[in-house]
């Protein structure tokens, strides 16, 4: 019995030291152009490009599957930056996708918040905090403004508010620069 225990122990340690040297013999590495894309891209993961993300989208570019016009949370300057990367013609913003907005933060009336847990299911980027039956609110560091909190909300108390941005030194996804302009809702 004790002659099987070391087989089978020198088996398993055979066995792991051929699993870990053939992940590092075969380790499949991204596609470098696919990751330089996807950091362009402003990582509010909408879907107004028709893709379910911003990888999916950028893995899409690479393979020239799709065309650099189709995000508009990045905008003229996002489509510029990709023709740039990708020496290809800059095109105008498709307008099936959308259209350029002003950029925004969802703000929530947290009087009017019944707790509903829709805005938490519907949010791409987990920026919503709270509990079932309790306050939600947003944690502003975390919104990319995508609105897709907005439509299930059954009492209309999530708002994008329009942001102040230095074009110069912000860039998507860090909001660390965004100052909040809340003034009068109406």
């Amino acid at each position: 019995m004790f002659t099987a225990i070391i087989a089978i122990s020198l088996l398993a340690l055979v066995f792991g030291l051929l699993l870990g040297f053939a992940a590092i013999f075969f380790k499949v590495e991204g596609d470098p152009i696919v990751e330089q894309i996807d950091k362009l891209l402003p990582q509010t993961q909408c879907g107004q490009c028709s893709f379910a993300g911003c990888r999916p989208y950028a893995e899409a570019m690479a393979k020239g599957e799709a065309d650099i016009n189709r995000c508009p949370p990045g905008g003229e300057s996002t489509i510029q930056a990709l023709a740039d990367l990708l020496e290809v013609e800059v095109l105008a913003l498709d307008d099936e996708c959308g259209v350029e907005k002003p950029k925004t933060l969802a703000v929530i009336d947290e009087d009017r918040c019944i707790g509903c847990t829709l805005c938490i299911q519907a949010c791409p980027v987990d920026a919503i905090l709270g509990a079932a039956k309790q306050m939600h609110t947003v944690i502003a560091d975390e919104c990319t403004g995508c609105e897709l909190c907005v439509a299930p909300c059954p009492v209309d108390c999530i708002d994008m508010v329009e942001t102040k941005l230095n074009p110069n030194t912000w860039r998507w996804p860090d909001p660390a620069h965004i100052d909040l302009e809340l003034g009068d809702k109406s």
